[in-house]
């Protein structure tokens, strides 16, 4: 796909050595984005080249600029604001563009994969559930950042291993199965008519409550509420659970199978709600043990330290770090141990892999630290190669969505009511008679999912964020419901185009005039590859739904202010059909590395 940077670039070297002598790479040379308010199509970077041309910033800049409108003909004109150049390319290389996109949309984000020069194998970590609960809200925020940083680093030109770590064995899963044992009665999903993650989420409240209950009457007889908490015998007896779960006790694992297999059924129904997968699944309990042996060989190499009561341990002062547990001194694994076993794992199943991405919240962010430093004290070669992406935790305006114990907001709960307001907010249209019922059902459920990820992942991944469900459902706001309901106009156009022009292919209008809407279009259209590249290498989705909102509205723009098609004129509706076509496949493109579906019809 042509390209207008290198070329340029080649002039601006040739402007800097016939001028001041001086001699550049390209790589030297530093484009930005023009700021609306100026005019152009490109910024250069001047002040790097002022100083060995001897000259001011702006001096030096008028006169690259009156090189380069001299002798390139792809530069139409120019302006100096202090230290930058604003360069514009003319009309008919911007049209020879469109031209060249029209006739194949879908070379554009493939341009994106051509500028990566070193394409690598990447696996991208999401989700990471404990089997002792539901997915809640902070889940769902983790789950729609990692998938979508995986397809757009797929759509950079990487190979992409999407997967997710269960947390399925330890202590926390041990509360579940007592509990139920206890008091559950044989109850089952389908006895309950409850979800498997929901039933067993249920006894994890139900233990808390009965050892917080111990806990009382411990303190209450004099006990102090440290010893109390060690001492509940729920405490002493989920221990003994999880030390006949290590062993290998047939009746604790059998109970367990049974247990997690509903939080896996229930996990399932959840993510296809939400429209993600997995390439693989990894299991705490098949790396924990690696996890020991990767100790233990610390240990040998006196990597590691053993204290008195038999613990083991890292002191990671050198890098600033404190020590940190290993392996508990009655041989149980802690979080590290496993997640030692699982990188370890992954390593092993996958050679050529450079990194390693985990997507994990920021109060995550010493654990992840410790990870590196250990496997960089032991040698392993690919430790640079292990990434934690941090982000910010998500918040709800208070009273906005119900939460099943009080305090955590349920997935399933959120995914429902957003459904149930994208149903209110399409009927406030008066836009779905034509509509039959199942499509109508999809058309809710794509809308409310569009609402859901679009409000997510629009907002830099490291800031904390408040999701408010109503304000991301507005049709005419800041939202996906917005995009969405634009891609849909651009179908309709373009079925209404099919109608008065059928057959007609793409633009090939090497004379047409493009008026400051459409060139803005076209100018929006070129920068799509680079908008992937830019939110590949930030690991940024929020980079690509700025982009395709920037792109709607400027395309909301051009509809109304301009008639697509006129019977009488060919030429101009073919040229707006075509932007419209090309606008739709991008705007399609972008959504669906968001995760998000777009309607043909709204």
């Amino acid at each position: 796909m042509n390209k207008f940077e290198p070329s340029l670039k080649q002039s601006i070297q040739e402007s800097l050595s016939a001028l001041f002598g001086i001699n550049v790479t390209p790589g030297d040379i530093v484009f930005q984005e023009t700021r609306k308010e100026f005019e152009g199509d490109f910024t250069l970077v001047v002040f790097p080249f002022a100083k060995q041309a001897g000259k001011s910033p702006e001096a030096t800049g008028n006169e690259i600029g009156a090189f380069l409108k001299e002798n390139s003909s792809l530069v139409s004109g120019f302006n100096v604001v202090k230290g930058f150049l604003n360069i514009s390319i003319a009309d008919e290389h911007w049209l020879s563009f469109f031209n060249e996109i029209s006739l194949h949309p879908a070379r554009l984000p493939l341009a994106a994969a051509e500028i990566n020069s070193s394409p690598s194998t990447l696996m991208v970590e999401y989700s990471s559930p404990n089997t002792n609960k539901p997915l809640h809200l902070g889940h769902v925020r983790n789950i729609l950042l990692g998938f979508s940083i995986a397809e757009i680093l797929k759509a950079a030109g990487n190979t992409v291993i999407k997967v997710t770590l269960v947390n399925d064995r330890g202590i926390h899963i041990c509360k579940s199965m007592l509990a139920w044992k206890k008091h559950g009665h044989n109850e089952t999903p389908e006895s309950s008519g409850m979800k498997g993650d929901h039933l067993v989420g249920k006894y994890y409240v139900l233990f808390d409550r009965k050892y917080r209950e111990e806990i009382e009457k411990l303190a209450n007889g004099g006990m102090a509420k440290d010893e109390a908490e060690k001492k509940a015998p729920l405490m002493m007896e989920v221990q003994e659970m999880l030390r006949q779960w290590e062993a290998g006790d047939a009746a604790t694992l059998e109970l367990w199978r049974t247990m997690n297999g509903w939080v896996y059924e229930g996990f399932a129904a959840t993510y296809q709600k939400l429209g993600v997968d997995f390439d693989k699944t990894y299991y705490e309990s098949e790396t924990y043990l690696l996890g020991k042996n990767i100790v233990e060989d610390g240990l040998q190499k006196n990597v590691f330290f053993k204290k008195d009561d038999g613990s083991i341990w890292v002191d990671l002062a050198e890098a600033g770090l404190d020590q940190k547990v290993l392996l508990r001194s009655d041989g149980t694994s802690v979080y590290m141990t496993q997640d030692l076993g699982t990188a370890q794992l992954r390593f092993d199943d996958y050679p050529e892999l450079k990194k390693l991405i985990y997507v994990v919240g920021n109060e995550q962010d010493y654990h992840f630290k410790v990870l590196h430093e250990i496997f960089r004290k032991m040698g392993r070669s690919w430790a640079a190669g292990l990434y934690h992406l941090s982000y910010g935790m998500v918040d709800l305006p208070g009273g906005k969505m119900k939460s099943r114990e009080g305090t955590v907001v349920d997935a399933d709960d959120l995914i429902k009511e957003i459904t149930e307001e994208a149903e209110m907010a399409t009927k406030a249209l008066g836009k779905i008679e034509h509509f039959e019922s199942k499509e109508a059902r999809q058309l809710y459920h794509d809308i409310g999912m569009g609402a859901l990820k679009y409000f997510i992942l629009k907002v830099d991944p490291k800031k904390r964020m408040l999701f408010n469900p109503t304000e991301s459902i507005d049709m005419n706001g800041h939202t996906g419901p917005f995009i969405q309901y634009t891609y849909a106009r651009t179908k309709s156009v373009l079925a209404k185009g099919e109608k008065v022009f059928p057959g007609r292919g793409s633009s090939d209008s090497k004379d047409y005039t493009a008026d400051a809407a459409e060139k803005n279009l076209i100018k929006l259209l070129y920068r799509y590859p680079a908008v992937i590249t830019e939110a590949a290498g930030t690991l940024s989705p929020a980079v690509v739904a700025n982009y395709v909102y920037d792109l709607a509205k400027s395309f909301n723009h051009f509809y109304h202010d301009h008639v697509i098609v006129e019977a009488t004129q060919a030429d101009v509706s073919g040229f707006r059909l075509s932007l419209a076509s090309v606008t739709a496949s991008v705007l399609k493109h972008g959504m669906n590395l968001l995760g998000i579906q777009v309607p043909e019809r709204m």
